[in-house]
């Protein structure tokens, strides 16, 4: 299974509205996004439509619109981002023709995968911390 451009770039989208999510928190323009990850406004456009399609955001008009989630991030998991802009997680097409025991280690990695992506959801993704950018020795004196 390869995630395409649309997948990663569509959970860049739903990651930085998790991160603005919240009580005050203006909605989030998609031109900031692209400008913040050096993407493509107008890639970012095609990739929101499915997203509000599928419920997962609602748009705001007007001179301070944007977007926000329609659910808490910790509601809504990277399986839903990813199934509503890839279709369904399978690994290898035509599954079923397969000879049983290459069949079962392909749902194995599916489920897998699935697992994954359903348990890892926008609150996880929007909280992270990357420890590897502090150094490994730090000396206080």
């Amino acid at each position: 299974m390869r995630i395409s451009t649309k997948g990663r770039y569509g959970l860049t989208i739903m990651i930085e509205l998790a991160k603005q999510y919240g009580e005050g928190k203006s909605p989030t323009s998609l031109k900031s996004i692209a400008q913040t990850h050096n993407l493509s406004e107008h890639y970012l456009e095609q990739l929101i439509a499915p997203l509000r399609n599928a419920g997962l955001v609602r748009s705001i008009r007007g001179a301070y619109g944007g977007y926000i989630l329609t659910k808490e991030p910790k509601e809504i998991t990277s399986g839903d981002i990813i199934r509503v802009l890839e279709g369904p997680i399978t690994p290898v097409e035509g599954i079923e023709d397969e000879e049983p025991i290459k069949r079962q280690l392909w749902v194995r990695i599916r489920d897998a995968v699935k697992d994954v992506l359903d348990s890892t959801t926008l609150e996880d993704l929007a909280n992270y911390k990357d420890d590897s950018e502090h150094d490994s020795y730090m000396f206080y004196i």
